[in-house]
């Protein structure tokens, strides 16, 4: 799973989700992408398992970029425990996606197979995505003319 080698404090306030993401909101890498349509909190397990998806459908062709990565940590306390006592320890890792943000990069691949490919990632992710194509890009279809 995805989580940082070091960070400087074990734990983290909750924050806020509002707002929308300026940062990371275009295209940097790839041809096609995956944009997060809505707040919310991405763990490492479902991150992997959409890079799964991806991966296992192209079959090794094409290149793949994961624009997030998992650095809050968040606490639980453990089954049936007292209120009080202090925050619980550190139990799993995620990613803070705010809307806008692109979170999957592709290319060396055809529109189709991208698109297919996005729609399996977006089925292993909580929030609604949008599949997204680089201003400028000739389709797949005209280029094959």
């Amino acid at each position: 799973m995805l989580m940082p080698k070091k960070v400087k404090y074990r734990k983290q306030q909750r924050g806020r989700r509002a707002g929308k993401a300026w940062r990371g909101s275009t295209l940097a890498f790839g041809v096609y992408g995956l944009k997060a349509m809505e707040p919310f909190w991405v763990t490492d397990r479902q991150i992997e398992a959409s890079r799964v998806a991806i991966t296992r459908f192209i079959k090794r062709g094409g290149k793949l970029w994961i624009r997030i990565f998992p650095d809050k940590p968040v606490t639980k306390k453990p089954a049936e425990t007292r209120m009080g006592k202090g925050k619980g320890a550190p139990d799993h890792w995620v990613a803070v996606v705010k809307p806008g943000r692109i979170m999957f990069e592709m290319e060396g691949v055809t529109e189709g197979q991208a698109r297919e490919a996005m729609a399996l990632a977006a089925h292993k992710l909580p929030l609604k995505t949008r599949f997204v194509v680089r201003a400028g890009n000739v389709s797949s279809v005209a280029a094959e003319e």
